[in-house]
């Protein structure tokens, strides 16, 4: 771009061209333009042309003058017109010094220009045909230069425009932009940071490690980066003029939007779009896009503006920013994105200096020069020199209304910001507004001071009733005032009327000036400032202009668009509400019922009604319902929760149907759960059976939660709970007795009609105290219409409005003794309270009493004999009547423990005697056990005392310092080391035979009895305070060794358990200090609670030591830290152990039982494996974190997984589990005909996948699922579901299995399985049916098979003769048939006799020989004698180089088509692993891959003979070679090409320990050797490379590296150094080495780096999903030619890999030469990895059968059946032998060659 002088706002004038020229005049002019004074414009050019002297090195373009004037003697310029030739004069000028080539007088411009004036002379010339024909010629004519604004067509692919955000959404933002026009922006085209994001997000891995937590991506929310207004410089990508649709594609590249912005043309003032970088603690890091990347942004946390927090803002962030300043070298940039700042009129911040035009970039603010006003608009310059435009709308004249001449003068100042510049070329390149929001960069918004914005107040799709014409533009349209103060509408000329308009006139017409119409909004541009209306009746007639004007609920009117047609017929309906709006009915909303034909009551135009479900305007959907149930309904719709009360009632319609429910969906997105319980007053028992999908029920709310959002609904009639029947509700009261008649009897409810009409419901267990026997013995003297006597009313259950009653004795007592428990106020302890078991766990008993009220019965305040019942719900029943004594009350939480332990109750009451005594009058000890101790005042920390022995408890002894002062003794602070414990189970008993004795102890701490809050000492009291005491620390100073800031890992300890966790032991091995033990670390087969009891103590170790707000020790036994850990290859199938349960899902438990290398080993077990019931599997009854015990079952050593059983008649043989569903462990424990059950875990297409054990599946086919056509039987399944089925067929070796759920079936004992062929053998006697009758015999389909059938020969139908089989059997005939051949080779064949001897006396007959049966068999006896006889030799086919299509044209295929065969002896692996060779034996290796190889053998071809240089031989004179410097020196001088030698003697110097030498050694031989000896420069580097990898730094072979690719092959050189990381173990380095490999697109595009990344990954790091991984990123980066081979080496791969799946790599060789049949070497490399590789001989056989039977050419046959005859003489018989030859001499004989 030319330079423009600074300052040269009014200089353009003074330079030196003193004439014009026509060339820039207006083609098009007035005709009043031609009575200007010619010789005022003639002396203002002379005098601009006297300032300066200078000659201009070209000629001038004012040589071109015109000569003769026109008719009249008047100029055809006018004095704007000379000054645009002085300005031209300048550009020249300019052009010239900046070294630039002005335009040729040739040019199309100047030609433009020259035509221009032509055409003038020639107008003028035919004016002389009169003035009326010049008045008319003047009208039709326009300005050539028209100002206009922005438009599609106008717009090209790169231009810049500056547009304001409106909308923000997940996939783009929209923007607005001047004249109304809108740009989208792809989250893809924000900034590169956030293209990097968004690729980064998509590449991630899913997959996490178990219990690891892997990186997490944040999510990219759009709505965080851009605030809706903000202002940013667009890049246009497209118009939509390639698709014809008008959708403006943008970008926001900082490097586009900057496009042509040099360093120097980053000013102060100047606008520049940058994005985040990086986020820093003072500001932001910023990208400018520019060319030079040395420079960079900054903007400070206070440069954001008010509406932005810096602490938000994400890497990527994109802003419009003003240049605020620059560092001294200009490589520092201060941005400010405060648009306050930047359009603060009264501080402006305008351009007034720029060193190029390329500063004036859209969102730039500067100074113009009023050069030309119209009513289109004004023109106007920058700098003097720079031409910008402003349209009618942008210039102000659209929204204050005024005369544009009498707004702006020529030659007057004003302040305009760049809003749009179109690529170079373009007539007007430049466009302005002086708009005052845009100026500022702000909205518009009404005057006034909240400052309401325009939509607002006149939202959009609004109707004016009156709306008033300020403005006529004849062309155009008209300007309107719609009572928005300060904003203008306009209708374009096309939207005010039906009917065409072709000319508006402001005087005259319904259009006229100060005419009044009605209107409707129908868009509104912030950019612009304007509404848009249209004055259209159709649109004002229209119901709907958007989605958004729709709401939900709405009855609409609307007409059948189309009919919406699935595969299962008519799936929906297309409903045309509006213009451009049409809504779905779906299949379930055309009716309140099924239509079994919808096509017959809807046709296309059809006119209904529909209503409203849901809008969504962002995607641009409307769902409506045609139900009648649902239109005519008077009820408000249900369209958000906030609406919506409890009690509240309206219709829904079922769209899932549950066995446990249904879902009910209303309007939007409004849904609510139906539980079955009240989806009726009657029982249901499967809703699936009464209710539909689809189908509209009325409901009303039970409850409803707002976070999160929950509802449940009642199909019930509310009116049923009258007014009486909730007085009567209310009236019962917990523990009053009742009567009612009973109603219904299920196996374990009784329902009852109370007398005040109330529902009653007692359980089976709450007929008696007694056993669940019992129970049963008195519900089967009941029956339905019996009176029941005396209920308890137990509890009230408010969501069912019924009485929950019970029968038991002992509650109705209580009842009667006011003892019935039922609130906490009630509970008190030691007091023996009655109530029965709600549930069981591991931890206890929970016992419910009346009214809900909840208690725990603990583990270990069982009786030992409920404790060995632990796996059998400790021996009760849920509903079981017990009796505990209350153990502890907690009051905080209104929570209370039992027990049934006496002696737990009399400790509890001695304790409480202890802290519980009244407080004394003063600080005086009453009766101390240290008799030097008087007051409380002298116990102080430290202080060593004397105490009494009150109370000996597991983890503590109660002591008595005085009588009025108590304390205790933590069980940690009795023992100074392990040899003191005499009982390492019970610490603290041997104390016992100090009781009520004083024992010596030293006060460490005090505490609160109560609250147990620890206490400062100068709060000590008498009757509050206990102290701690111990006796470890008596002779102890300092710091306590156990205390948390002293403990470090490995310090041996001894612990004493406090408390049983889940999955963990509390312990504590002082009394301030607590830790966790891991039950897993106390070891397989170990009884917790048995071996280790609270107080216990335990040798440890410390294992870890975390810090999380507070201190966590885990501790680890000593006698198991020392043992090996557990490992994956110590599991053994049976083998016991002891688990946590780390994951508790629907379908299965995950439980962990070890770690091995910092890896868990975790297992599943299954629902079959938890339970021997199934019906009983709910692995929600277990805890989380629990232990629990397990045996393996199976052990997958490939995934190194395990799968468990926890099944209680396995683990736990001694509880005497009732089995009822048998454990299955392998495919060979069922058979045939077995009936078992199993749990669905997958659903297809197919069928059903039901595990029945660990890794026992079976398939159950769609046909075999009901006994009923079901045509969605899917709905019918779903995963987790117990099904029953029998066995239909079961094979162990290939580990497959069907079942039938068909109740015919399984219900059926006298069932049979079809036939395999499996089942059947020789002389087996079988059932079938005659299907076919030929001359030669029948054939016959065994019954009760599927198409298992053969031939019963002629011979073999009866003892005789038959010479007519026809007149013995017909088809269709049942017949009882003798196998007396069975074949099981590859075409499976079998023969039938149906001779009545057979049947006689059943003795089989001697097998027949091939010529008498066999049905395979497609010759005759006699072909078989010519191959004998005469058999195609095959032994001199020689093997094929050069191979050939077999196409059907036969053309042949070069051998740069196809890859090189799979080499058998030398499989391809990838990159070389050796050790690097020093003794200088290299050889460079040029056969990365196949097509490399195939190159290599090109090569070969024209290889030329180098001249042999003469070598200096005197350095060979020792036989042990080169033993000193001096002999490699001398070698050297004879062979300085020779690497070899210059590696030895750096492996020389290296054995010296001469590293640096080594290492110049190198760099000299890279100078020395010749250039074109590139292979000798390729191996020092290697050598160089492996030097500085075992004896540098990274630094240092990172150096080498880089010097290396650039004097060598880049992509061997990268592939050399993974060799080198592989081979040195630095697999890290060679992972990251192949990723940045892929970023190079020279190399990613190069197929054997795909390879050897593959191999990589796979063999040597032993990640095979990664490797697989990589093939779609390859076939991506790869041109199309190379992807078929990529995709051929992958699955190669498969096969030679020890990691792979060679069924998966089967699997993409079929689809290849599916898709490349007649590619020979997909074929050959295929069955290379058959026969050679994997060494299948059966799949090899079958594909070269397959290869046999293509269309092949004589030279690809022979090749075909040669090597089919080498592998068949090797590996197979002599019957395969002459099978290949028998098949080769029928294609012989086919092809007559």
């Amino acid at each position: 771009m030319a330079p423009i002088k600074r300052n040269a706002d009014s200089d353009a004038a003074i330079l030196k061209k003193g004439k014009h020229s026509n060339d820039d005049r207006a083609a098009k002019r007035s005709k009043t333009d031609s009575k200007l004074d010619v010789q005022k414009a003639k002396d203002h050019i002379t005098a601009g042309a006297k300032v300066t002297e200078k000659k201009l090195p070209s000629r001038s373009v004012l040589k071109t003058e015109e000569k003769s004037f026109p008719r009249g003697g008047a100029s055809v310029l006018t004095p704007l017109e000379h000054k645009q030739i002085q300005i031209q004069a300048t550009e020249d000028v300019l052009f010239e010094q900046a070294g630039n080539k002005k335009p040729t007088h040739g040019s199309d411009s100047e030609n433009e220009g020259q035509n221009g004036a032509k055409d003038v002379q020639k107008k003028s010339k035919k004016r002389k045909k009169g003035k009326a024909a010049d008045a008319e010629a003047a009208a039709k004519e326009e300005p050539v230069d028209k100002i206009e604004g922005l438009s599609y067509k106008r717009l090209v692919p790169g231009s810049l425009v500056l547009g304001q955000v409106v909308r923000v959404t997940s996939r783009d933002i929209t923007l607005a932009l001047p004249n109304n026009l809108i740009g989208y922006v792809p989250v893809t085209a924000i900034s590169n940071q956030l293209t990097k994001r968004v690729e980064k997000l998509l590449e991630a891995d899913e997959k996490q490690e178990e219990d690891e937590e892997a990186e997490d991506f944040e999510d990219i929310d759009p709505t965080k980066i851009f605030k809706i207004g903000q202002y940013l410089r667009t890049y246009v990508t497209s118009n939509g003029s390639d698709d014809n649709k008008k959708r403006i594609e943008l970008s926001l590249y900082p490097n586009l939007v900057n496009k042509g912005l040099s360093k120097s043309d980053v000013v102060v003032d100047s606008m520049i779009q940058a994005s985040v970088v990086s986020v820093e603690d003072h500001g932001l890091v910023m990208d400018l896009g520019l060319e030079d990347s040395t420079i960079k942004g900054f903007m400070g946390s206070k440069e954001l503006g008010n509406e932005w927090d810096a602490d938000k803002i994400e890497e990527g962030a994109i802003f419009l920013c003003l240049v605020a300043g620059l560092n001294s070298s200009g490589s520092i940039v201060k941005l400010t994105a405060d648009h306050e700042k930047a359009g603060n009129l009264k501080k402006p911040h305008f351009v007034k200096q720029a060193p190029t035009i390329d500063a004036f970039l859209p969102g730039t603010a500067a100074e113009i020069l009023i050069t030309d006003v119209s009513s289109f608009g004004i023109r106007a310059q920058i700098m003097g020199l720079l031409k910008v435009t402003a349209d009618l709308i942008h210039s102000g004249g659209a929204q204050k209304l005024d005369e544009l001449e009498k707004k702006y003068t020529i030659g007057s100042r004003h302040k305009a910001r760049i809003i749009f510049s179109f690529p170079k070329g373009d007539t007007h390149q430049i466009g302005v507004s002086v708009l005052e929001h845009v100026l500022t960069l702000s909205s518009c918004t009404l005057a006034n001071p909240q400052g309401i914005s325009p939509l607002e107040q006149l939202p959009l799709s609004s109707i004016v009733e009156k709306v008033k014409v300020t403005k006529v533009e004849s062309g155009k349209g008209l300007f309107l005032d719609v009572g928005v103060p300060h904003v203008h509408a306009f209708a374009h000329i096309s939207r005010l009327s039906d009917k065409k308009v072709d000319m508006l006139y402001q005087d005259t017409g319904p259009y006229k000036l100060d005419s009044v119409h009605q209107a409707r909004v129908v868009g509104y541009n912030p950019i612009d400032g304007l509404f848009l209306v249209s004055l259209e009746p159709k649109v004002l007639a229209q119901p709907f202009l958007r989605i958004a004007d729709i709401k939900v609920g709405q009855i609409v009117k609307g007409t059948i668009e189309k009919l919406v047609v699935n595969e299962h017929g008519v799936g929906g309906v297309l409903v045309k509400i509006a213009d451009g709006i049409t809504g779905l009915v779906n299949e379930m909303h055309m009716a309140d019922v099924k239509l079994q034909h919808p096509e017959r009551k809807f046709k296309e135009g059809m006119k209904v009604t529909a209503r409203i479900l849901s809008a969504n305007a962002e995607k641009g959907t409307i769902r409506m319902t045609l139900k009648k149930s649902l239109i005519n309904s008077e009820i408000d719709p249900w369209t958000s929760y906030d609406i919506i009360k409890v009690g509240d009632q309206a219709p829904g319609m079922l769209i899932n149907v549950l066995s446990t429910g249904a879902i009910v969906q209303f309007y939007g997105q409004v849904k609510a759960f139906l539980p079955v319980a009240e989806m009726s007053e009657a029982y249901i028992k499967d809703p699936r059976e009464h209710f539909r999908e689809g189908q509209v029920v009325n409901v009303h709310v039970l409850s409803i939660d707002r976070d999160p959002v929950k509802m449940r609904v009642s199909c019930k009639d509310p009116s049923i709970f009258g007014h009486l029947q909730q007085s009567a509700y209310e009236a019962a009261k917990i523990g009053s007795l009742v009567s009612g008649t009973i109603t219904e009897i299920s196996p374990e409810t009784i329902t009852l009609e109370l007398k005040s009409g109330l529902k009653g419901i007692i359980k089976l267990m709450h007929l008696s105290d007694g056993s669940e026997k019992k129970c049963a013995s008195v519900m089967k003297g009941l029956r339905v219409g019996q009176k029941l006597k005396d209920m308890l009313v137990l509890e009230k259950q408010e969501k069912q409005h019924a009485i929950k009653l019970t029968n038991k004795p002992s509650l109705i007592k209580d009842a009667a003794n006011d003892n019935l428990l039922s609130s906490f106020d009630q509970v008190k302890e030691g007091v023996e309270v009655d109530g029965f078991v709600r549930n069981t766990s591991d931890a206890g008993i929970f016992v419910e009493f009346a009214s809900g009220l909840t208690s725990l019965l603990p583990y270990s305040s069982m009786p030992e004999s409920m404790k060995s019942l632990k796996g059998s719900g400790f021996g009760v029943k849920t509903g079981q009547s017990i009796s505990a004594t209350v153990l502890r009350v907690d009051p905080t939480p209104q929570r209370f423990i039992l027990t049934l332990l006496d002696e737990q109750v009399a400790a509890h009451k001695a304790k409480a005697t202890t802290t519980d005594i009244p407080p004394p009058a003063d600080k005086n000890l009453i009766n101390p056990a240290d008799k030097t101790m008087t007051t409380i005042e002298d116990f102080n920390m430290g202080t060593r005392t004397a105490a009494k022995i009150v109370t000996l408890l597991s983890t503590q002894i109660n002591v008595r310092l005085a009588d009025n002062v108590h304390g205790r003794v933590h069980v940690g602070e009795l023992f100074k080391s392990w040899d003191e414990i005499e009982d390492p189970k019970h610490p603290t008993k041997q104390f016992k035979k100090l009781d009520q004795k004083n024992m010596s102890v030293k006060i460490i701490g005090l505490h609160h009895a109560r609250s147990q809050k620890f206490l400062a000492f100068s709060h000590r009291q008498a009757h509050h305070s206990v102290f701690d005491l111990s006796v470890r620390r008596l002779d102890q100073e300092g710091a306590d060794p156990y205390a948390l800031p002293n403990l470090k890992v490995g310090d041996e300890a001894v612990v004493f358990i406090m408390l049983h966790q889940v999955g963990s032991l509390l312990v504590s091995p002082a009394s301030e200090t607590t830790g966790v033990i891991d039950a897993l670390d106390l070891g397989d087969g170990v009884d917790i609670p048995e071996e280790y009891p609270v107080g216990s103590a335990i040798r440890v170790r410390v294992k870890s030591i975390r810090e999380e707000g507070k201190f966590l020790v885990r501790f680890e036994p000593l006698e198991r830290a020392n043992k090996p850990r557990l490992s994956f290859e110590d599991l053994k199938v049976g083998s016991f152990h002891n688990g946590k349960i780390a994951q508790i899902t629907e379908s299965f438990l995950r439980v962990r039982i070890g770690k091995e290398d910092g890896k868990t080993i975790t297992g599943e077990v299954g629902l079959t494996e938890l339970v021997d019931d199934y019906e009983q599997a709910n692995p929600s009854d277990f805890i989380r974190r629990s232990v629990v015990r397990v045996q393996v079952a199976h052990v997958d050593e490939v995934k190194k997984f395990v799968y468990f059983t926890m099944r209680p008649s396995i683990v736990s043989p001694e509880r005497k589990s009732s089995i009822k569903d048998r454990h299955i462990s392998s495919y060979t424990d069922l058979k045939p005909k077995d009936v078992v059950r199993g749990f669905i875990v997958a659903i297809s297409n197919s069928g059903l996948i039901v595990s029945v054990g660990p890794e026992v599946t079976a398939l159950v086919l769609v046909a075999e699922l009901s006994d009923k056509f079901v045509k969605d039987w899917k709905e019918g399944f779903e995963v987790g579901q117990l099904v029953k089925g029998k066995i239909v067929s079961c094979d162990p070796e290939a580990r497959r299995m069907t079942m039938s759920l068909k109740e015919s079936t399984v219900s059926n004992d006298n069932w049979h399985p079809e036939f395999q062929w499996n089942n059947l053998a020789e002389g087996q006697v079988v059932d079938g049916t005659v299907v076919k009758v030929f001359d030669y015999g029948v054939f016959v389909l065994v019954n009760n098979s599927r198409n298992i059938r053969g031939l019963c020969h002629r011979s073999e139908i009866a003892d005789g003769k038959v010479k007519d089989v026809s007149k013995l059997y017909e088809e269709g005939d049942k017949v009882k048939a003798k196998i007396i051949k069975l074949e099981n080779g590859r075409q499976k064949k079998i023969n039938f006799s149906l001779k009545a001897s057979h049947f006689a006396d059943l003795v089989d007959d001697e097998d027949m020989s091939d010529e008498e049966g066999g049905v395979a068999i497609k010759v005759d006896a006699d072909e078989d004698e010519d191959m004998e006889d005469g058999g195609v030799d095959l032994g001199d086919v020689k093997d094929m180089n050069d191979r050939e299509s077999d196409a059907e044209g036969g053309a042949e295929v070069s051998d740069m088509d196809i890859d090189e065969p799979f080499i058998k002896s030398e499989p391809r692996v990838g990159l070389i692993a050796g050790a690097f060779d020093w003794s200088g034996n290299i050889e460079r290796d040029d056969t990365g891959n196949a097509s490399d190889a195939s190159q290599a053998a090109d090569s070969k071809k024209k290889k030329r003979r180098k001249a042999e240089i003469q070598i200096d031989k005197t350095g060979d004179l020792d036989k042990n070679g080169p033993q000193s410097i001096a002999d490699f020196e001398r070698q050297l001088l004879g062979e300085p090409n020779a690497s070899a030698l210059w590696i030895q003697y750096m492996a020389f110097q290296l054995g010296l320990s001469e590293v640096e030498k080594a290492r110049e050694i190198a760099e000299r031989a890279l100078r020395t050797i010749h250039m074109r000896e590139e292979d000798e420069k390729f191996n020092v580097w290697v050598a160089w490379l492996n030097l500085e990898n075992a004896y540098g730094t990274t630094e240092s072979l990172e150096e080498v590296f880089e010097r290396a690719c650039q004097h060598s092959d880049k992509k061997e050189m990268h592939q050399r150094l993974a060799s080198i990381y592989i081979d040195s173990g630095k697999h890290k380095e060679a992972e990251d080495l192949f990723e940045r490999m892929r970023k190079i697109k020279d190399l990613s595009t190069n197929p054997s780096y795909w390879q050897n990344y593959a191999t990589f990954l796979m063999s040597t790091l032993i990640k095979p999903d990664a490797a697989r991984a990589l093939l779609p990123r390859a076939t991506q980066a790869l041109p199309a030619h190379e992807r078929r081979p990529v995709i051929s080496r992958f699955a190669a791969l498969e096969f030679t890999s020890p990691n792979g799946d060679a069924e998966r790599g089967r699997t993409v060789f079929e689809g290849l030469v599916e898709t490349y049949k007649n590619r020979v070497d997909v074929w050959d490399m295929y069955l290379d990895l058959e026969v050679g590789v994997h060494g299948d001989r059966e799949k090899g056989r079958r594909l070269f059968e397959r290869m046999a039977g293509m269309k092949m050419k004589p030279r690809r046959a022979k090749y075909v059946f040669k090597r089919w005859l080498q592998f068949e003489e090797g590996f197979g018989g002599k019957k395969d032998v002459d099978a290949v030859k028998k098949r080769a001499a029928e294609y012989v004989e086919a092809h007559g060659q």
